[in-house]
């Protein structure tokens, strides 16, 4: 099983960035957190890489519902979508949360998991 729903874009990695983000504000995520890893390789241990970066992607509502049935599943959020260069483009990842929770054995959080992969996979094929 895949834990990511991928496509590859063309372009500037900015412009796909900000359209990723518009995507998934369309579909009621926020983006919480914004981890540049390219640039954190760079300034911790001087090493060049492409462009990489994780976006944090929350939907309140969803996420407020799943901590309901699970306390402690904060310990997985946000979802994550990387966005990284390659030699065939800008590759954006969306995080599967069926695949990532299959560990955490709750049926109400399972159809929540389920709500969130129909969206994250409306996202990506948004882009």
């Amino acid at each position: 099983m895949s834990y990511t729903f991928d496509k590859v874009m063309t372009g500037d990695f900015d412009a796909v960035e900000k359209k990723v983000r518009e995507v998934l504000g369309e579909k009621g995520f926020g983006v919480l957190t914004e981890i540049n890893v390219s640039a954190t390789m760079k300034a911790k241990l001087g090493e060049e890489m492409p462009r990489y970066k994780i976006l944090g992607a929350c939907n309140p509502k969803l996420a407020f519902t799943a901590i309901g049935h699970e306390p402690k599943i904060g310990a997985m959020l946000p979802c994550n979508v990387v966005l990284r260069e390659t030699d065939a483009g800008i590759e954006v990842s969306a995080i599967d949360p069926v695949a990532s929770m299959q560990a955490v054995e709750n049926e109400g959080l399972g159809e929540v998991a389920t709500k969130v992969r129909d969206l994250m996979q409306e996202v990506i094929a948004a882009l």
